[in-house]
């Protein structure tokens, strides 16, 4: 079984303000993300099932036009192709679990 060193995977710009470590496997990507406070992510949706996981700091997250205010321990599971925006209120870590695996996030 492989093992990671998470400070050794390159870190990639996902969007303006979120940076993150890409772990990827046969079945799933795991990104553990760093949001910068007040930068906002557009609306987008994907056809994967999304499990975001709130580490540190705050996330809001804006689904269906519903916006929900995210905090350390808080999980929310987004289904494929639900359009879904957010912001960092506050400096923040998550981890994003996408499965099947993110192609598009191996380049």
């Amino acid at each position: 079984m492989p093992r990671y060193d998470l400070a050794s995977l390159p870190t990639r710009e996902l969007f303006p303000g979120f940076t993150a470590r890409l772990l990827h496997t046969s079945r799933v990507t795991q990104s553990f993300v760093h949001g910068t406070a007040g930068h906002a992510f557009p609306e987008h949706a994907h056809p994967h099932e999304q499990i975001v996981t709130v580490l540190e700091g705050e996330l809001e997250l804006t689904i269906g036009g519903e916006s929900i205010r995210l905090t350390p321990g808080a999980v929310y599971a987004i289904p494929p192709d639900v359009p879904h925006a957010g912001r960092a209120i506050t400096d923040c870590r998550v981890l994003d679990t996408f499965a099947p695996t993110r192609e598009d996030y191996k380049s």
